[in-house]
Formats: structure tokens, C-alpha cells, sequence
């Protein structure tokens, strides 16, 4: 490991956590790939900040994600979850027990047939030379059931540790209440393995600036999260604990107990997640957090099927992607406790997040952004609701993948100038300008790199269509679909959140709670509700227009 990566270590928690995870992951392995010759310059992006190098037992190099993965049993379809890494099948074909021996095999889930080539070095000849992974048909993107299927990423053995107790599926045995899930790390067999595994991970670090948490929130992964990131608080004080809270979209009122565990678990997670985490940003393309569903976040320039976790995790991923590049950068990276502190002043520990997928690339940047007008730049992925007119305390941002020649105006000199923008004689003036004739008293960070989002299989076909418009980086127009895009991301502390928060905590105030004796039952008292709803009632008041603004 190269000196000075600043390590992070990734907690990967829950089923649809593995699908915004398998794509974020495939899309890093996919920049990761280099021309045979090396000489090729280190890119903007460290590779070692998120993986780890390591060596089989034949002498081969590996680089693999610095990931521990809980899920539940029957998620992991074909994959082992030891892994083939790191095993000597010879060794293993050896036995060395020289009695009567009875052998019990057990049948691995056959791999979804659309998706065979994914572990292997098979695929298609491209036009320049390159052999990429095949694409997944159109129409056979609802085959897809498990993360596991289409993860191409090779993980560590001591990566997967799988929760026996609770089915993935069916109806019976689920991991449905945040109060199950705290349980789950509260057994010494699952602490103990979690223990082994982040020491494994932590006591190989040059320099561990933090964690990243992946988790649910919508179920009984927001309870494992909690008790996770009160772990690292314990155990690791004084490092960056980033909490990323996913939400699938949509939801239907036609499950009230699944819509009400949702709001429980969403709550709970939120406020033990703030409590024990530097910072903890909600993930959804939904409308809402709340009992009422709202229709899924629309992109003018993208087509996605919300009922498709597998389409949802993909668009999520790709702004994942992007918002973490500060403490990922090779050069003058930001830390994540110097990240954390500068969006979470004044006990502002939740944020939002949003993105633009793709940012329009046909233009120069200034005229770009002139076109925006005052309207927000990117679209929201924190459930919280329009944000238009709502005040952001501080931000972070990054736009990456434009070419640098649109970076700045492209007039000819001596043309009346349209906007202050296109006096700017640098991306970074244009980007940084931009942000505060947008939000003046905001605490503003940006950052603006070359390098574009990886979208290669089996990354879904959600801009094939939009490939006449100018908005690829790569590729000629006829190009069926693109294999990176330029995306404009953001987290934002914003006031928008006093009326998410608020309302989630008078939504949950208004519930006979005695419906819902099973919640309870599950590992939560009256008492552990009334705590959490104060809780939610003060966090959504570091949040009112006015308080925390930057003088």
C-alpha cells in the first residue's frame, strides 16, 4: 500500500446497500482499468483510499475493495462467500483423512444467465480493441434479484459476513424492525466477527482518515448501522464515520405495516446514525420520507424505471460516485473529518445530497450554468422535497468529466460578455462563482475534475437514447450506449431538512403505536420512541432558516 492513501474502510450493510454498493464498486473497477504499457499518468482519483493490495497464494496481484458486507442468507446466489480468491484448489482437493469419509455438497444457486460473463475475462471485441463485459438485454433487467449477480468486483474473504437468523426472501424470518437489528450486534458471535474483521482491515492502514457506512434504512439494517457506527464512535474516536442512508423507491399504501415499519426504521436509523456518525446523508430517489408517498425524482436527461432496484442503485451509485471524490482525491484531498465539519457545524449532522446525471457537456461551462438560470443545478436524492428557495448553510461539490476546453468562456475576444461567468479565466473561478451568486452566506467548497463516471456493463442502458444530443464524453453519436458521463453532485446543509425532520417526527407522534405492538416487540420501549422523537424534534431546529448562517 502506497504511503500517505489516508485509508477508508467501507461498511457495506443490507440487501439494496449491496445494490447501490455492486454498482459503485463495478464502476471503480471499471476506471481502474490501465493500457498494458503503464504509462498511462495516475489518474485525479486514488484507488487507494477504497481498495486494498494483496497476493494469492500463486504469487498473482490482487486489488480488491476494503469492504466488510453484511447481508442476509440467500443473497449471495452463485457467489461464495468465502470467496475463490485466495484458495489453492489443489490444497483444497487434497484430503488428508485416510478413514471412511462421507461427503455432503451443497449446490450453489445457478447465476442469472444474462449475467454469466461478469465474473470472467469473456465478453464482446469492441471497435477499438478493447474486450468489455457483454450488456445485459433490454427487457431482462428484472431478472435481476440479488446484488450478487452482477457484481463483477472480485472481493476479499474476510469481506462477506452473512446473517443466518433473518431469510432475504420470503415471507417468513425477515429483518424488519430497527430493534431486530440492533439485537443482531448485540450477540458476541456477530460482534466478535465484525471486530475481527475491522481490525484486519484498520491494523494494515498507512493512515485511516475514516468509515463509510452503506445501509438501509427502511428496514432492519438501520438498527445493525446504529449499533455499527456506535462501535466505531468507541472504537475509533477521532476518525470520519460517514453514514449513507439508503431508501428504494417507490412505496404503495396498500402496505401499511411495511409503510409504517419504513417511517419507524427511517427515524430511528436518522437520529442513532446523527448521534454516533460525523455525518449521515439519506439516499432516495423518492419524493418523500414521509407516510405519504410522492412520485420518484425525475432527470430531463435520463430514463429509469423507479420499480427497478437494480435501475434505482445505478443512479444512486453514480452520484455516490461523485460527492465522496473530495476525500478520494491524489492530490490536495479533503479529509473526511475536514468534510464532515465544514457541512455539519452547529449540530447539523444530516445533509442532503443531489445530482445532475449527465451534466450537459455541449457547451462551455459558463454558458451552462448561465442557462440554469436560479434554478437549483442538480436534482434532489435525499427524499426532503423541492429544494428551491430553501437556504443552504454550507455545501460541498464537485462537476466532473467536462473536457477542458469547455471549462471557460469560448467567445471570441472582444464580445460583450453575457454574464460575470464568462470573465472567469478558470473552471475552478467559473464553478466557485457560480455557487456563491447562488448561495452567497453559504460556506462553499467545490471541486472540478477532468476524470468522468463510469456507466460500462453492466451498468443499465439508461442514456442510449440521448446519444444524439451532444451529452457523452466518450464515443462517437452512434455509440449504442455511453461508457462514462460527466455528473455534477452536491451535499448540501440546507433548511430544507427543518420540514422533513419536523414532519417526520409529527407524523410518527400522530400513530397508535399500540397497531404496531410488534415494532415494539421487536427490542424497543415507549420510552426508546419518546427519546428519538425529542431527538428528531432538535435536530430539524438546527436546521431553521436563519440559524448557523456563515457571517
Amino acid at each position: 500500500m502506497a504511503g500517505g492513501a489516508r485509508e477508508v474502510v467501507t461498511l457495506q450493510l443490507g440487501h439494496f446497500a449491496g445494490f447501490v454498493g455492486a454498482h459503485w464498486w463495478n464502476q471503480q473497477d471499471a476506471a481502474l482499468v490501465r493500457p498494458a504499457d503503464g504509462k498511462e499518468p495516475p489518474g485525479e482519483l486514488c484507488p487507494d483510499v477504497l481498495y486494498r493490495t494483496g497476493r494469492t497464494v500463486h504469487g498473482q496481484d490482487t486489488y480488491t475493495p476494503r469492504l466488510i458486507l453484511m447481508d442476509l442468507k440467500g443473497s449471495l446466489s452463485s457467489l461464495k462467500q468465502e470467496g475463490g480468491l485466495y484458495r489453492d484448489k489443489q490444497l483444497d482437493a487434497a484430503i488428508a483423512w485416510q478413514g471412511k469419509l462421507t461427503t455432503h455438497k451443497e449446490e450453489l444457486c445457478p447465476k442469472n444467465p444474462y449475467l454469466q460473463t461478469l465474473g470472467s475475462a469473456e465478453g464482446v471485441l469492441s471497435s477499438d480493441g478493447v474486450w468489455r463485459v457483454k450488456s445485459i438485454p433490454n427487457g431482462k433487467e428484472g431478472s435481476i434479484r440479488v446484488w450478487s449477480d452482477f457484481l463483477r468486483v472480485h472481493l476479499h474473504p474476510r469481506s462477506i459476513c452473512m446473517i443466518q437468523k433473518y431469510n432475504h426472501d420470503g415471507e417468513t424470518g425477515r429483518l424488519e424492525a430497527f430493534g431486530q437489528g440492533e439485537s443482531i450486534l448485540k450477540e458476541p458471535g456477530y460482534l466478535e466477527e465484525l471486530e475481527d474483521r475491522l481490525h484486519f482491515y484498520v491494523e494494515e492502514c498507512d493512515y485511516l482518515q475514516g468509515f463509510q457506512i452503506l445501509c438501509d434504512l427502511h428496514d432492519g439494517f438501520s438498527g445493525v448501522a446504529a449499533k455499527t457506527a456506535e462501535l466505531l464512535q468507541d472504537e475509533y474516536s477521532g476518525r470520519g464515520v460517514i453514514a449513507w442512508g439508503l431508501l428504494p423507491a417507490p412505496y404503495s399504501l396498500g402496505e401499511p405495516q411495511k409503510n409504517i415499519y419504513r417511517l419507524l426504521n427511517t427515524a430511528f436509523g436518522l437520529v442513532h446514525l446523527a448521534a454516533h456518525s460525523s455525518l449521515v446523508c439519506p439516499l432516495s430517489l423518492g419524493g418523500s420520507l414521509g407516510l405519504r408517498p410522492e412520485p420518484p425524482v425525475t432527470f430531463p436527461h435520463l430514463h429509469y424505471d423507479a420499480t427497478l432496484p437494480f435501475h434505482c442503485s445505478a443512479i444512486l451509485a453514480t452520484a455516490l460516485d461523485t460527492i465522496t471524490v473530495p476525500y478520494r482525491l491524489r492530490s490536495s484531498p479533503v479529509s473526511m473529518v475536514h468534510l464532515a465539519d465544514m457541512l455539519s457545524f452547529s449540530g447539523k449532522k444530516v445533509v442532503t445530497a443531489g445530482a445532475t446525471i449527465p451534466f450537459p457537456s455541449g457547451q462551455s461551462l459558463p454558458d451552462t450554468l448561465v442557462q440554469l438560470g436560479g434554478a437549483t443545478p442538480w436534482i434532489p436524492l435525499s427524499a426532503c422535497g423541492d429544494p428551491s428557495g430553501a437556504c443552504c448553510f454550507a455545501q460541498s461539490v464537485v462537476l466532473r468529466g467536462l473536457d477542458r476546453a469547455c471549462h471557460t468562456s469560448q467567445l471570441t475576444p472582444g464580445t460583450p460578455l453575457p454574464s460575470p461567468l464568462h470573465a472567469c479565466a478558470t473552471g475552478e473561478e467559473v464553478l466557485a462563482q457560480y455557487l456563491q451568486q447562488q448561495q452567497p452566506r453559504a460556506l462553499s467548497s467545490s471541486h472540478l475534475l477532468l476524470t468522468p463516471c463510469k456507466v460500462a456493463p453492466p451498468y443499465p442502458h439508461l442514456f442510449s437514447s440521448l446519444s444524439q444530443q451532444g451529452l457523452f464524453l466518450d464515443g462517437p453519436p452512434t455509440r449504442a450506449a455511453a461508457e462514462s458521463i460527466p455528473v455534477f453532485g452536491a451535499l448540501c446543509s440546507s433548511s430544507s431538512l427543518h420540514q422533513t425532520l419536523g414532519g417526520l417526527a409529527r407524523e410518527l407522534t400522530k400513530l397508535d403505536l399500540r397497531r404496531w405492538a410488534s415494532f415494539m416487540a421487536a427490542g424497543v420501549e415507549q420510552d426508546d420512541l419518546e427519546e428519538m422523537l425529542q431527538e428528531l424534534y432538535s435536530l430539524a431546529q438546527c436546521y431553521q432558516d436563519g440559524s448557523g448562517l456563515m457571517d
